[in-house]
């Protein structure tokens, strides 16, 4: 059931992103507030459900306080934010590292009912295209980007323009090895969202892109997923994914905002609002996958 579900929703949305890029007007913005509200609703809400998660680990370690986990997941994202103002390359490089793991995982492994340690590395290396396909198509606007979020742009895997290629080379094979190796129908779906990927990547601005592979591909993806560990009947688990999602989200989203408006008051609209998309993002995924692991590896 999940598997054509997934399978609809990449073909929907590959035709959606070629009739995105048919116009010449989405490809001449990078739609700053669109990215940004957009990121702080639909993108942030495949997370807001992991309250209910953390009620899970905290049953596994007899613990009974929700408090136990909502200190412990803010005091994460504080951490982040903290290392940010520190040392905004490292903690931002760790963060480019994490994603390409994070993405190329929750993307791909549906098609798998056990994990071999190999796939690990193919799922990395498989993520990598969300950041080496927009330093080869949009290579000044997302060295820009980079720049408004503190990243020092003079390292050797910014500048050297042949590693972003062998880069961008091993993500596509990694993907194809990954749709072999899965020896599924639905492997196919790896495929369609590559081609999804590329296209949205080299017609559109890299942050227009990133939003929309972002919201509509893997935070839906994931959504998709939670809902059907909710309920097996699709039109139903949507109503109790918005319903228990819904808070967490909103609360989200009001601190992503108040980080604008602060934000506002030093930086302009681009660095702000980069800002606030991508180091709130790094905020949010590091807590997000601790939780993730630690729920894997203690029986979820």
């Amino acid at each position: 059931m999940i598997d054509k579900i997934n399978f609809r929703h990449s073909i929907l949305f590959l035709i959606v992103s070629i009739l995105i890029t048919s116009f010449d007007y989405f490809r001449n913005s990078p739609f700053l507030f669109v990215c940004l509200v957009l990121v702080a609703s639909i993108g942030i809400s495949h997370g807001a459900m992991d309250n209910m998660k953390g009620a899970q680990l905290l049953k596994i370690f007899n613990m009974k306080s929700m408090l136990t986990f909502y200190a412990g997941y803010s005091a994460i994202s504080v951490l982040v934010i903290c290392i940010w103002l520190l040392s905004s390359t490292f903690l931002l490089f760790l963060f480019l590292l994490v994603a390409s793991y994070h993405f190329g995982k929750e993307d791909s492994e549906f098609l798998f009912q056990s994990k071999k340690f190999y796939l690990d590395i193919l799922f990395f290396l498989k993520g990598l295209v969300i950041i080496s396909a927009p330093l080869l198509f949009h290579y000044t606007d997302t060295i820009n980007i980079f720049n408004t979020i503190g990243m020092n742009t003079d390292l050797f895997i910014f500048r050297d323009y042949s590693f972003i290629i062998a880069c961008f080379f091993i993500s596509i094979i990694s993907s194809i090895a990954i749709v072999l190796i899965a020896r599924n129908l639905y492997a196919s779906i790896l495929i369609i969202d590559l081609f999804a990927i590329l296209i949205l990547n080299y017609f559109l601005h890299p942050l227009f892109a990133f939003t929309l592979y972002f919201c509509f591909l893997h935070s839906a993806r994931h959504s998709i997923t939670l809902m059907q560990d909710l309920d097996k009947d699709l039109s139903k688990s949507i109503k109790i994914f918005i319903r228990k999602s819904l808070p967490l989200t909103i609360v989200t989203a009001s601190i992503f905002v108040v980080a604008f408006v602060f934000l506002m008051s030093e930086y302009d609209i681009n660095s702000s609002i980069n800002k606030v998309i991508f180091v709130g993002l790094a905020a949010l995924t590091f807590p997000h996958i601790i939780l993730e692991y630690m729920l894997e590896k203690n029986g979820k």
